[in-house]
């Protein structure tokens, strides 16, 4: 995985994008000494999606065998959409 200061980014941007496309490698965007984002491929993308998904759908599974459902009118109050 390579790790490129977030200063740097727009220099070798061109060039990381081609990398990612070739050979789907991670990229990590550092400031001030810390990771804090990074450049990944759309394939690993998706495949996060897919994995926050399954996980979503594995709670609610949890809750309903647990019985744990919450009304419309309390979910809708509660998520400020009244």
């Amino acid at each position: 995985m390579t790790r490129v200061t977030a200063s740097k980014v727009s220099e070798q941007l061109p060039e990381m994008l081609d990398c990612i496309a070739k050979s789907g490698e991670r990229i990590i965007l550092r400031r001030k000494g810390k990771d804090v984002g990074a450049i990944v491929s759309v394939r690993d993308l998706r495949l996060l999606r897919k994995i926050e998904d399954h996980l979503d759908n594995q709670a609610a599974d949890r809750a309903l065998r647990e019985g744990g459902r919450v009304p419309w009118k309390v979910l809708k109050k509660k998520l400020g959409l009244e």
